[in-house]
């Protein structure tokens, strides 16, 4: 059974939502799944799980700055991620307010650690993206990405 970590930084609770759904889809697909704000996760824990999402709201284009310290910290553990499954999702403001850049740089970090990012041809490609609470399509996009974290980490690791 793949293990699965879901971290998120959540002001608004609307990315604290998407959140809960990946982490429910992917339990549903079969995986063993810990949700941690990122004030309660540190560099120690990445090590241990077979996939990883992360969950940022967007500021600036660009995942939060305690993600980004997340990461930052992790450098101790370079090549220990390696192989591990990432995936990414954000919640923003408004259409445009950069959205997809703020995935990308999350993803960036994943890649640095040699992590492996599956996109979707369907959908929200990069990752789930919510303007404001996520809606129905919101939803069905972060639980898409859970399930597909929780599948690949399972394949993987077999």
């Amino acid at each position: 059974m793949a293990r699965i970590l879901v971290v998120y930084h959540s002001e608004t609770g609307h990315t604290a939502r998407m959140a809960q759904l990946a982490a429910e889809a992917a339990r549903e697909a079969g995986a063993e799944v810990v949700v941690k704000p990122v004030g309660d996760a540190s560099p120690d824990d990445l090590t241990g799980y077979d996939g990883i999402i992360v969950g940022s709201p967007t500021y600036y284009g660009l995942m939060s700055a305690p993600l980004k310290k997340l990461f930052d910290d992790s450098v101790k553990f370079h090549h220990q991620l390696a192989g591990k499954v990432g995936g990414a999702f954000t919640s923003s403001g408004n259409i445009g307010g950069g959205n997809e850049t703020t995935i990308l740089s999350i993803l960036q970090a994943m890649l640095i650690h040699g992590m492996i990012v599956q996109g979707t041809s369907r959908g929200d490609h990069y990752g789930p993206v919510a303007i404001g609470a996520p809606d129905a399509r919101a939803e069905a996009e972060a639980r898409s990405l859970g399930r597909r974290v929780a599948d690949l980490a399972e394949k993987v690791r077999s």
